[in-house]
């Protein structure tokens, strides 16, 4: 006898369809969903180092800042300290000039002449006096200007007061050339 199937074989097949194609469909998206789990993970980690490193680069630019600070702080202070040793240097050399200045005051002086005060600023001498008359005054501007040890002098004030005459002048420092402390040693 032949064979006749009355079931509904479509239905079945339909359905058994339905059921790989639903069983792909989850299959596939939990290779989706691991997928994206896997790609996120792998960047999160990514940058999770990308931070770390940023995180070590920035302490480690802190410390050089740092550092950077703690230079130029050595160099200002060797800065001052060169300052320092050029004014000890200047004021060494400069001792025996101030000993030739006031021994070349003395010198210059004409008779008739007495001295008040003498004011030094930098290179410029202010010398306030009493002369017993202007050409004596005028003497001494002259004994100064010959002198080597001063240079450009100049009357600011000539005031009569009684029999004698007050005077101001203005003179720089000259300094003749010598010879350095060396060749004084040899």
């Amino acid at each position: 006898m032949p064979r006749i199937n009355l079931l509904p074989w479509r239905e079945e097949l339909r359905q058994e369809r339905q059921k790989n194609f639903g069983i792909a469909a989850g299959v596939a998206v939990a290779l989706g969903a691991f997928v994206v789990w896997y790609a996120a993970t792998t960047y999160q980690a990514r940058i999770d180092h990308q931070r770390d490193r940023n995180k070590y680069l920035n302490t480690q630019i802190a410390e050089l800042d740092k550092q950077i600070e703690e230079i130029r702080a050595l160099e200002d202070l060797r800065d001052r300290l060169i300052a320092r040793m050029g004014i000890i240097d200047e004021l060494q050399r400069s001792r025996p000039v101030m000993v030739h200045l006031f021994d070349e005051l003395v010198r210059t002086l004409p008779e008739g002449v007495y001295l008040e005060s003498v004011q030094q600023n930098s290179k410029r001498i202010l010398i306030k006096g009493v002369a017993q008359s202007s050409t004596r005054v005028s003497n001494y501007m002259r004994d100064l200007d010959t002198s080597p040890w001063f240079k450009d002098a100049g009357l600011n004030i000539l005031e009569k007061r009684g029999e004698s005459i007050e005077f101001t002048i203005f003179v720089s420092q000259g300094a003749p050339e010598t010879e350095t402390p060396d060749e004084a040693a040899s």
